[in-house]
């Protein structure tokens, strides 16, 4: 029996991965910052977790010793908003989410495989890594970052001979708590068709999986988008 912890496990994506991965048998552990919300997973620990924490790396090896080891990795947290007027806390808490966080969770990860000597860690990035997105400026740029930070690891991962397999997830819009709002987002994915696409994907070891179809085919038509036409589209 593989052992998981899932960390953005309160909600969205990381709820429906979560309660899959325990469905399949895994032995689960789950974190989030909103601890009160993972206690009717089912998970076999639990461990609060916020990933814009000084002290969220050490809660994570924590619960790691407490589940007797982790085979798989899964990260799920971040956030996102619409910032066409750049309000400042907005971009800022994106930063501190998205890259700060995300580079302390999955670091700490990786250097427990790396000394483990074996590991997989899978994140949810976005399609939003593709291009930069004038309308939400910090998040298209810190999941493109996640997306170039996950391929760094990646190659030197295989530099130093370690056997860690990445799963880059790019979903495109899903219908969570992170798009609820008076906007409506086009060609909206529900969660649980996505959690079984990325269990999926995990299982058999994708580098890189965008979540759909649509989305496969949109993010392809967007690398061909040549520049001085990508910055005259309004979005």
């Amino acid at each position: 029996m593989s052992k998981a912890i899932v960390v953005g496990a309160s909600s969205g994506i990381g709820l429906e991965v979560a309660r899959l991965l325990i469905q399949r048998g895994w032995t689960v552990g789950v974190a989030a910052r909103r601890v009160d919300l993972l206690n009717n997973i089912g998970a076999d620990d639990v461990e609060q977790i916020d990933v814009t924490s000084a002290d969220a790396a050490n809660r994570l090896m924590a619960l790691v010793e407490r589940m007797g080891g982790m085979d798989l990795f899964f990260y799920a947290s971040g956030i996102g908003k619409q910032n066409r007027e750049l309000a400042e806390e907005i971009e800022l808490a994106t930063l501190q989410t998205n890259g700060v966080g995300f580079t302390r969770m999955v670091g700490a990860a990786y250097r427990y495989f790396a000394q483990q000597g074996r590991g997989h860690i899978a994140c949810i990035t976005s399609i939003a890594g593709t291009k930069g997105l004038g309308p939400a400026p910090a998040y298209s740029a810190t999941k493109a970052m996640q997306n170039v930070y996950l391929q760094a690891l990646e190659q030197q991962a295989n530099a130093r001979g370690l056997d860690i397999k990445f799963t880059d997830i790019r979903p495109g819009f899903v219908d969570t708590a992170l798009l609820a709002g008076t906007f409506h987002y086009p060609m909206m994915l529900k969660p649980q068709a996505v959690a079984r696409e990325i269990v999926y994907a995990i299982e058999h070891h994708k580098h890189i999986r965008v979540i759909d179809w649509k989305y496969r085919i949109l993010t392809a038509l967007w690398r061909r988008i040549p520049r001085f036409i990508w910055r005259r589209i309004k979005l």
